[in-house]
């Protein structure tokens, strides 16, 4: 097994965060900008002072589209943002209340060799 290079993570982790800083520096002082600061749900209001608590949310969960509309942003705080992602994936993965099939019959019987010890 070959042993790993610690400096070649640490940079590939450095750049991933850059382009991640990058890419939202751009569209998140854009929706800043064009939006007012109230969460798109619970309509929670925010200053400068807990801004950094006002996420920007991508209504078709494509991080790379960015049309300068605006249109696939709306603004969430971060409660409602992760609710949202939340929901995102339950459904896309298939929540236990959206299956049909029918559970599975219990096979084991703890009372199987009842009748037989209580003979003794």
């Amino acid at each position: 097994m070959k042993p790993l290079d610690i400096g070649k993570l640490d940079r590939i982790v450095a750049q991933a965060r850059r382009d991640r800083d990058q890419r939202e520096a751009g569209y998140r002082e854009r929706a800043l900008r064009m939006y007012p600061w109230v969460c798109g749900r619970c309509a929670r209001e925010f200053t400068r002072a807990n801004l950094q608590e006002l996420t920007v949310h991508h209504r078709n969960h494509d991080h790379d589209f960015n049309p300068p509309d605006g249109s696939n942003w709306e603004l969430l705080c971060v409660y409602c943002h992760d609710n949202e992602h939340s929901r995102y994936i339950d459904h896309a993965s298939g929540s236990a209340l959206s299956m049909e099939k029918e559970p599975a019959a219990a096979t084991n019987n703890p009372f199987a060799g009842l009748k037989d010890l209580l003979k003794r």
